[in-house]
């Protein structure tokens, strides 16, 4: 039997209940997961809270896109072994699949090899938010070393790792925070430079450190802000759109010559030819001690819901692991 957190309702952590489930045996090209750890992601809310219609159906849904463990069996077709240890990398079915579980049972083509060199937390942590990063960066907006880089919400765990990202491919990475009092560390992780929104005007910010204006912004709040981040971006400039946290509209002017893509995560993580790159990126990365995901707090199984609290606090500054 396998635990299992699922919810019946919409609406606060408290919705959320453990339950005991047989674990399913693989069928062809697919793997069963012995969970170690799973991140709680902010998609994590929004499934959990009714916020994304039409992705979950109840009652009996599960949470969790992303974590890590060891391989338990494999069906036919695949070139994994009992006893690997993983890195589950998408589970786009996360309502009947999800990570929240002591087992899970999913595709093999959606698990990586777990880099070396990482605890169990940390490869539970690693892969939302460096995959996103990555694939917004250097997939999307095609990043070249010398870039400058404006990032927002460069606190969070998808900041940072663009941070780390945009660091080991020789671009200027540049922190956009509302809060001064974060400057201090996130130079310490490899920002060239941060702007407090609190105590200073980004524009003006921007093109002290850039001359000409970003070459490459990264969006991770969206709403109405947008249009300063355009003003601080050159006029050949790529905006990449991959935040939700402002849920308000986020206008774009029509004059503007900024190119904009939206982008979501799973766009590349469902595709097997570039989740080899991002896993060999991150690998690559992990090994020379330039990516390490920032870890905000690992509770136990039994503290799924004191979880969740902490996530809906809004104060964490990096991931959220839960462990089993």
């Amino acid at each position: 039997m396998s635990r299992v957190v699922v919810f019946d309702e919409f609406g606060g952590p408290e919705v959320l209940r453990t339950v005991e489930e047989p674990v399913i045996a693989p069928r062809a090209g697919e793997v069963r997961i012995r969970i170690e750890a799973f991140a709680v992601n902010p998609l994590d809310q929004l499934m959990r809270s009714g916020a994304m219609p039409g992705a979950v159906t109840l009652p009996h849904a599960r949470l969790g896109v992303e974590g890590t463990g060891v391989v338990d069996a494999v069906g036919p077709g695949v070139a994994f072994a009992v006893g690997d240890p993983v890195v589950i990398a998408a589970i786009p079915d996360a309502g009947e699949r999800g990570s929240y579980a002591e087992y899970t049972t999913i595709p093999a083509s959606r698990v990586i090899a777990r880099p070396a060199g990482l605890t169990i937390a940390e490869a539970a942590a690693i892969w939302v938010a460096f995959s996103t990063a990555y694939g917004a960066l250097v997939e999307k907006a095609h990043l070249r070393s010398g870039d400058h880089v404006v990032i927002t919400a460069a606190s969070g765990a998808v900041g940072r790792a663009a941070i780390q990202v945009a660091g080991l491919l020789g671009a200027r990475p540049i922190a956009v925070t509302r809060h001064s009092a974060k400057e201090r560390e996130l130079l310490a992780a490899g920002a060239c430079a941060v702007v407090a929104t609190d105590r200073e005007d980004l524009g003006e910010a921007v093109r002290r450190h850039t001359d000409t204006g970003a070459d490459i912004v990264l969006d991770l709040v969206g709403g109405p802000g947008r249009s300063d981040l355009l003003a601080v971006a050159h006029p050949a400039a790529t905006l990449i759109a991959a935040g939700f946290l402002d849920p308000r509209p986020s206008p774009t002017p029509s004059a503007t010559s900024v190119t904009i893509h939206a982008y979501r995560s799973f766009e590349h993580t469902t595709d097997p030819v570039v989740v080899e790159r991002m896993a060999a990126f991150l690998a690559a990365g992990v090994r020379e001690g330039a990516l390490r995901p920032v870890l905000d707090a690992v509770f136990p199984f039994e503290e799924v819901v004191q979880a969740h609290r902490r996530l809906e606090q809004g104060r964490h500054t990096g991931k959220i692991v839960v462990t089993i």
